[in-house]
């Protein structure tokens, strides 16, 4: 393996880390719910995945073939943090947001995280 592409896997991997770093700093300084969702998903999405390219990219140049996992845990990862964040927002909004405060909507519809399940 050449010079330039240990230092290319190195970087990818402190890239990673000072992802991961700032992420968890971030959930632990940050004052509100919604400024803490923030700071992990964003870790998770660009930390791990800088850790998976550059550990896909070591099998490629070592082993000389690639491999299925790297990329079913980037899928897996890049579906599931958006949409749990997007849901754990959601039910922060419709647990601590008053409806008096809102502005109206530009249709007839209430705002779309506050609508209440119909009974029955």
């Amino acid at each position: 393996m050449s010079m330039a592409t240990e230092i290319l896997i190195s970087t990818l991997l402190v890239i990673g880390g000072v992802f991961g770093l700032i992420g968890s700093f971030g959930l632990l300084k940050l004052r509100d719910a919604m400024q803490r969702l923030h700071a992990p998903t964003k870790a998770t999405t660009i930390g791990v995945g800088a850790a998976l390219i550059a550990s896909a990219l070591d099998t490629l140049l070592i082993a000389g073939h690639a491999t299925w996992q790297e990329v079913m845990v980037s899928v897996f990862l890049f579906i599931t943090a958006p949409l749990s964040a997007l849901y754990l927002a959601k039910s922060h909004i419709a647990t601590t947001v008053d409806r008096s405060q809102l502005p109206p909507t530009a249709t007839e519809a209430p705002w779309a995280e506050l609508r209440r399940a119909p009974k029955g």
